[in-house]
Parts: C-alpha cells; sequence; structure tokens
C-alpha cells in the first residue's frame, strides 16, 4: 500500500457501523451479516472493527475471527481502489486463466491477495464468478460497483488494467440483455450508445430497456428490436458499441431488419429447438419490474394454492410431476416438502439455496438474475405446503446482480401483497428474506449451510436427524436449490402430467445445462432429461471448438466425474449418468478436447475440494490433501511406481469415509480418470510424457526445419531461449526455456512444435 495510507484500521469511524449492530446485534446467527456490513463500510475488518464488534454483541473475538477466516469473501488487511477478482473456475482453467493470472501478476507486480504499492489494486483468486461460457472471466469491485470482463487473453487483460488505471409510439422497443455474461460482453457500453444515438438522432417512440440471459451467452451482447405492436421484430447479437449505428440506421429508422448483426437461422434454431420452463422468461422480460412476470401468468400459480388447493393436494401434484431436486442429488422434491409438513412444530422454514459453487455451474445464477419471480412465487407454494413462516435465500457473495434483482423482486411482491402479512387476502403471514453467502463450497451442502446461516462456520453436521426434522435453529426445514423452485409454478399451472410427459420414466421433466469448456456454443439450455450427451455437445452446443475431436465432458463439478468420448451416447439422466461414475448435479458440462489432460483434471478438483473442505473430519480434511500430493507429484514429473494403486485406495477411503457430500464424492474425478483415462496416469510416471502435452514439466518446444528464420520467435522469448541468425533455423536451449509457449503462439510458420 501507499506509504500515505493510514495505519491499518486507525481513525476509522465506527458510528457508521452502529445502525447495523442496533439491528442485528440481538439477533441469533447474524454475525456473517454484520461482518459483512462492516467490510462494506470499511473496506476490510480491522482488529479495531472486530474489538469494536466484540464489544457491542457481547461475541468473542476468537469466534468472530473464527468465522472471519473461514469465509473466503472476508479480508482482514486494507485492500486497493480496485479488487480484482480472478476466476478460477473449471471453464476458465480449461480455457487458460492461469496464463491471464500470469500476466496480471507479472503487470501489477503482486500475487494472489496482495496489493500494489500504490493502493491501486488488490489481486483475489475465485471458485468461480458463473460466467463460464465467456472463460477465462475476472470481475473488478470498487465502490462505483462491479464490472466483469470475459473472454480474456494475457494481452487483452493489461490493455483492460491500463484502461482502470487511466480512469482517475407505442413505439418501438430495444431490449438489451444484461446479465452477468452480457454485461461482462459490454451489453452497458452498448447501451449507452443506443441511448446516445436515439437522442442524437429524435427517435421519441423508441423505448431502451433491459432483460437477463437468454441462455445463448456466446451471442452476448444481444439485443432486441420490438415493433409497435409488441412483437419481436429482430434479434442481434454480439452487438458492441460499433455495430449500433447500423441497426439504428436500417432498422430503427429504415423499417428494415439489419441482416449483417441479425441472429442466424441456426442459432435462432437452437433456441427454438429447446423446452423452456424454468428458463421460460429469461431473457424475455425484465427481471426488475414484477409487472412483466404477472404478464406472464406470474403469481396465478400462487393465488390458486393459496385459495383453492390444500397442503396436501399441492404435494401430490408435485408428486404426480416427478420432480426431482435439481441441486445435485435428484431426491424427490414431494418427499421432502411432505417429511417437513408431517414434522411437529409451529416454527417452520423453507430455504432456497442459491449457493452455486460448483465451478462451471452458473444456471442459478442466471435464473434469479432473469426470472427472480419464479423463485419467489416457488417458494410461496412449497412454504404453504410444508407450513413454513418465513423463506430464506442464500445466495452466494459473487453474485451481486442476482442479489440486487432479488432484492427488487421481493420489495415490489411485498408491495402487491404477494409477500408479508396476509399474502393474497388470506390468513397466512409468509415473507422471505436473503441471506448473502460468505465464500465457502462446503455451504451447498445442506447442514453446513443451515449452520452459516446461524452465523457459524460452514461445518457439516450428521444426519439424521435431517433437516426436515431439525434444521435451521432445530426447526423441521426443507431445503431445495433455484432451479427446483422455478420449476413448481409451471407445474401447478399446467398440472404435474404435463411435466412428467417430458424425460424418462426415473427422470422427468426438463434440465437446465450450462455448456462451457471447449465448446463452440457456450451458455444455457433447457432439454427433456433423456437426451444423449451427443445430441447437447454437438446439436445444441455445435460441437467442439475449432472442430477438435472431443474427449470427454466433466459433470456434477467438484463432486462429478469425467465421461470420456466413448460414452457420447449415454442419456442424460439421473440413472444413466450415475452409472458412467459422474453426476447430473446442478447441471454444469464442462467440455474438453484432447489438449486436456485429465491427470490435470483431476489434480484441479482436488486442490479445489482440498481448499474448500470444512476440515471437520479427518478423510476428508487430510484424505484430499495426500491424493493431491499424489497428483500434483505425478503433474509435474516425478510420479513414483505404485503412485496408481495408491490414489485408488485413498479414493476408496475418502469415499466411504467422510461425513458428508463433499468428503464422499471429492474423489469422484480421481476415480473416473483412472477408471476412462488411466494410460495418461502411466504415461505420466512410466514415460514422463503428458499424452495432452498439457503438464509444463513433461513438455518441451522444438524448432523444425519449417524456420525460415524470421527471428520473431527470438524477439518474442523472455528469457533468450533462441538463439540462431536471420534466415537460417533456429534452435531452443531447454536448459533457459520457461516453456511459457510464446514462441509457439508467435511463429507465423508453424515451425514450432511442443512435446
Amino acid at each position: 500500500m501507499s506509504t500515505q495510507q493510514k495505519t491499518p484500521g486507525a481513525g476509522q469511524d465506527f458510528t457508521l457501523l452502529a445502525p447495523t449492530l442496533e439491528k442485528y446485534a440481538s439477533v441469533p446467527g447474524s454475525l456473517i451479516t454484520i461482518l459483512q456490513q462492516a467490510q462494506n463500510i470499511y473496506g476490510y475488518l480491522s482488529q479495531e472493527a472486530i474489538e469494536y464488534i466484540s464489544a457491542r454483541t457481547g461475541i468473542s473475538q476468537a469466534r468472530i475471527y473464527g468465522v472471519a477466516t473461514f469465509y473466503a469473501q472476508f479480508r482482514l488487511t486494507p485492500v486497493g481502489k480496485y479488487l480484482i477478482m480472478m476466476c478460477k473456475g473449471t471453464a476458465c482453467h480449461v480455457n487458460g486463466a492461469d496464463r491471464v493470472q500470469e500476466a496480471v501478476s507479472e503487470y501489477l507486480g503482486i500475487a494472489d491477495g496482495e496489493t500494489t504499492e500504490d493502493g491501486i489494486f488488490t489481486l483475489n483468486n475465485v471458485a468461480c464468478l458463473g460466467c463460464c461460457s465467456l472463460a477465462p472471466v475476472m470481475m473488478v469491485k470498487s465502490a462505483d460497483g462491479e464490472e466483469t470482463y470475459g473472454n480474456l487473453t494475457k494481452d487483452s487483460v493489461v490493455k483492460i488494467l491500463d484502461e482502470i488505471r487511466s480512469r482517475g409510439g407505442a413505439g418501438m422497443k430495444v431490449v438489451i440483455g444484461q446479465g452477468s455474461c452480457g454485461i461482462a460482453s459490454g451489453a452497458k457500453k452498448t447501451e449507452a450508445e443506443f441511448a446516445k444515438q436515439i437522442a442524437e438522432r429524435g427517435l421519441t417512440n423508441v423505448v431502451l430497456d433491459k432483460t437477463g440471459c437468454i441462455g445463448t451467452c456466446y451471442l452476448e451482447p444481444i439485443v432486441d428490436v420490438y415493433g409497435d405492436d409488441g412483437a419481436l421484430a429482430a434479434r442481434y447479437v454480439k452487438v458492441q458499441p460499433a455495430n449500433v449505428s447500423s441497426i439504428v440506421e436500417k432498422h430503427l429508422i429504415g423499417g428494415e431488419v439489419d441482416t449483417e448483426n441479425a441472429i442466424s437461422a441456426e442459432d435462432a434454431a437452437i433456441l427454438a429447438g429447446q423446452n423452456r420452463i424454468v428458463l421460460k422468461n429469461c431473457g424475455l422480460i425484465n427481471p426488475e419490474r414484477i409487472e412483466e412476470y404477472i404478464e406472464e401468468d406470474g403469481y396465478e400459480a400462487a393465488r390458486k394454492v393459496l385459495t383453492e388447493m390444500t397442503p396436501t393436494e399441492v404435494i401430490e401434484e408435485i408428486k404426480v410431476s416427478g420432480l426431482r431436486g435439481r441441486g445435485g442429488a435428484g431426491f424427490p422434491t414431494w418427499f421432502k416438502w411432505n417429511a417437513a409438513r408431517q414434522s411437529e412444530g409451529k416454527e417452520k422454514y423453507i430455504v432456497c439455496n442459491a449457493d452455486e459453487g460448483d465451478p462451471g455451474a452458473f444456471m442459478d445464477r442466471s435464473v434469479l438474475e432473469g426470472d427472480p419471480n419464479a423463485v419467489l412465487e416457488g417458494m410461496i407454494i412449497g412454504g404453504y405446503a410444508m407450513g413454513a413462516c418465513e423463506g430464506v435465500i442464500y445466495v452466494r457473495a459473487e453474485y451481486p446482480l442476482a442479489i440486487e434483482r432479488l432484492e427488487i423482486a421481493l420489495g415490489q411482491a411485498r408491495e402487491r401483497g404477494f409477500l408479508g402479512k396476509k399474502i393474497f387476502g388470506t390468513d397466512w403471514d409468509f415473507d422471505i428474506r436473503i441471506k448473502a453467502g460468505a465464500g465457502a463450497f462446503v455451504c451447498g451442502e445442506e447442514t453446513a449451510l443451515i449452520a452459516s446461516l446461524e452465523g457459524e462456520r460452514g461445518m457439516p453436521r450428521l444426519k439424521p436427524p435431517f433437516p426436515a426434522q431439525k434444521g435451521y435453529w432445530q426447526k423441521p426445514t426443507n431445503i431445495n436449490n433455484v432451479e427446483t423452485y422455478a420449476n413448481v409454478a409451471w407445474i401447478i399451472r399446467n398440472g404435474g402430467e404435463a411435466f412428467a410427459a417430458y424425460g424418462t420414466d426415473q427422470s422427468n421433466g426438463t434440465k437446465v445445462f450450462a455448456l462451457a469448456g471447449k465448446i463452440k456454443k457456450g451458455g444455457l439450455v433447457e432439454v427433456p432429461m433423456g437426451l444423449t450427451l451427443k445430441d447437447v455437445i454437438y446439436k445444441t452446443g455445435g460441437g467442439i471448438k475449432n472442430d477438435r475431436p472431443f474427449k470427454a465432458v466433466q459433470m456434477g463439478g467438484p463432486s462429478g466425474g469425467c465421461i470420456p468420448a466413448s460414452l457420447i451416447d449415454t442419456p442424460v439422466s439421473y440413472e444413466h449418468i450415475n452409472k458412467t461414475g459422474a453426476i447430473v448435479g446442478s447441471g454444469g458440462m464442462i467440455v474438453m478436447d484432447e489438449d486436456t489432460c485429465m491427470v490435470d483434471m483431476a489434480r484441479y478438483f482436488l486442490d479445489f475440494t482440498r481448499k474448500e473442505s470444512c476440515g471437520k473430519c479427518n478423510y476428508c480434511r487430510l484424505g484430499t490433501k495426500r491424493m493431491l500430493e499424489i497428483l500434483e507429484r505425478i503433474t509435474n514429473g516425478e510420479g513414483r511406481d505404485g503412485d496408481i494403486e495408491l490414489l485408488e485406495e485413498l479414493a476408496n477411503k475418502v469415499r466411504d469415509g467422510a461425513m458428508c457430500g463433499l468428503g464422499q464424492t471429492a474423489p469422484n474425478p480421481v476415480l473416473t480418470t483412472l477408471r476412462y483415462f488411466r494410460n495418461e496416469y502411466e504415461d505420466h510416471i512410466y514415460n514422463h510424457k503428458c499424452t495432452a502435452k498439457s503438464c509444463k514439466a513433461l513438455i518441451s518446444y522444438h524448432i523444425t526445419d519449417k524456420c525460415v528464420g524470421c527471428t520473431l520467435c527470438a524477439r518474442q522469448c523472455p528469457v533468450d531461449a533462441i538463439s540462431g541468425t536471420v534466415k537460417n533455423q533456429h534452435t531452443i536451449d531447454p536448459a533457459k526455456c520457461i516453456k511459457c509457449g510464446k514462441c509457439m503462439e508467435n511463429c507465423r510458420f508453424g515451425a514450432i512444435e511442443k512435446q
């Protein structure tokens, strides 16, 4: 930090925190909220702030420090004006995030967790920002808000940081997609350019509006133009400020579709070919206006339930639908609701798990940003069915836009009488509040989530008792994820049998999948359960980038596994995917080509789960660490005979002995890659070769006889490892080479190969 900065914590005006403490000091389970507010005010949690909070709440400094150090969101040291959050999710990892971060660290001269000397930038790695289709991604937070940048390269990220450092009738309707993916692709700048040109040309009959993500993230920013009759007249894609004048001139003024920027027939067909239930309104309505949700039959299902149906009838309709939890385990939704209803006690809770922590999954984020009222309505229906008195939405703190739009939706629903006292004119009182997480993947496990709701470290508890019997504050509690609740209102409006008509006998309905990684058309798709992986990847996702050979798809996040190309005809259903050793999970699909090292993928996920382990049980805390050490040794070219067998032994023991779902499923990536890609492990250990030519310790660069002696590679080499004269073949000194790949990236003649 700058030498002119005050001593950390000195001079902080703690009266600014007084309103927060007045509101929450005596409320059980509010410690995380208090710490979040303190950090929002002061930028970090100083020792003085911790002492102040302790003195006024009666909570010991040790407990406060324990909670603050457990969650990744909290910071105990000052941060710069701009907090750079570098995404380390799976999609970013396979698309070169490590190289991008190296460029950021080199440019700023700092490592993860450090702040530049001038106090401008702080660098911080995060597990996943939920913009996987635009990988690699980073978010930059400041007092002015958040900015997300996608499709980063080593060069583009430096230019971005340079730009940041330099800052000191009925009419037509133009609707710009402004989910996180759209904003990351430049939608705000596109919106500003439209606003400027509409004003300059005096187009008073044109209204500018926004919506959420429609799912085709690879086409963002997306702009829809609606005619005077309210019908969609044209959809434009990849609209940057430079494209705006053409659309304004040809369409808004000339009345003709600007074919140069319009969506292709192929991409339009991908949207038209989906069966959208959860994503029904996403990308089509303004998520910040409840009126638009109501126009799409919003809250009619809740009204019907509260005025015409008994709780038993509601649960029976959900049972007929066959809806299974969309958060990972696929447990029957009706059964959980019924268990909570049958539990004794008048005080019950319904919780929405929006702590979407799987790297590579961004379904929940898009639904919350694009159609938050659908989730609220589903929770109202579920709350009525089980007799809950209050609802809580536990949201990832890394999703600020989702939280913002949820807050707006909650306020508007209360104004309409859909939440609060005697909702919908009945005698039932029910309200929903938001609880922002603080950065812990393990809190996606339901008992850990409950502990976090209660203001404690997110440590899983043994089951039974299950949350349906003793959950939040030891009261009966039901927990489902965002996508599960988003299905509920549609089922009530259309009937359980209509939902069950989609999918397979055991996996009913539709499922939202997030396609990311080495895929051409990344984004969200909603299709009936039972389609094959091949259909989802090639027909809906457009196939592999650059038409490279398909190698594997990773499903289920850190809890899932890698499914090889030989099983690409596997139907996407709970029962079939489970047989492969992977799981459907929340719906993330990371597609990989032949350049992906499967041993490194296993190492990546073990690194993730080891860091995210709460540490409560030995099998997870120590077992994942020992497995990671072996994988790191193998990828560093130091594998030993017997490592494969030891990995298998440890994986099985961790799976069988860990206490909660995180530890029990942590070995899955290792077990599936050993099952399907054992040869890659053997190549690393016995042949000292990375099959995918990916692991830095096991590759080398060579200049072939295609070299024309242009000297470009030598000029680009940062360590002077390349020698040679003009018009003669050059050579690389392996002792000096740091394997950065710049020579290969810049060679125009294909004369450098990786071995």
